[in-house]
């Protein structure tokens, strides 16, 4: 067995452990993330309120949703290598960011700009978590030219996996 295959394998282990296990309750976990977008979104907010009216009260606003942001992050990112605490703040507030203007966007009846930018807050989402479950080695992530990940279904289907494709295969908030 080559090199990729013997990680294609390790990875499709990685999932059907986690699945099995369920040492991760991952319907809960993806609220918490939601509730964690949101958190940084309150953050922002009071930060350009207190600027637009002047009121340093709403400071104390956000510091208070900071506290709160950083305790429950810390839940989904327990241990960290590098910068991918931050990496993990980021990647859920540009989620929650393209969300908004999607559907912004859908709302104006611009349907496929809103689907183009739901796409993105997707695939972003989906790297959060290639993240959180340590699914992909941030030091060893080879791409192909379609920007997937190089990694195939572990049924030796030659199409490769996608983050999105593990997401859906992890992340089923209706499997309780």
């Amino acid at each position: 067995m080559d090199e990729n295959a013997k990680k294609m394998e390790a990875l499709a282990e990685k999932i059907r452990a986690l699945k099995e296990k369920g040492t991760v309750d991952l319907s809960s976990d993806e609220d918490l993330s939601i509730a964690i977008m949101n958190l940084v979104s309150l953050e922002e907010h009071f930060f350009f309120t207190a600027e637009k009216t002047g009121k340093s009260d709403y400071f104390d606003l956000l510091k208070e949703t900071r506290e709160l942001r950083k305790k429950l992050l810390r839940k989904m990112m327990p241990r960290n290598e590098g910068e991918t605490w931050c990496i993990s703040k980021h990647l859920l507030a540009a989620t929650m960011r393209l969300m908004e203007v999607g559907t912004k966007a859908f709302g104006e009846g611009k349907r496929e700009e809103a689907e183009e930018l739901f796409g993105h807050a997707y695939r972003i989402y989906a790297l959060f978590w290639g993240l959180r479950l340590k699914l992909i080695d941030t030091g060893d992530v080879k791409r192909i030219a379609d920007d997937k990940l190089n990694i195939h279904d572990e049924k030796g289907m030659k199409k490769p996996w996608t983050l999105e494709d593990i997401l859906e295969k992890l992340v089923d908030c209706c499997d309780e």
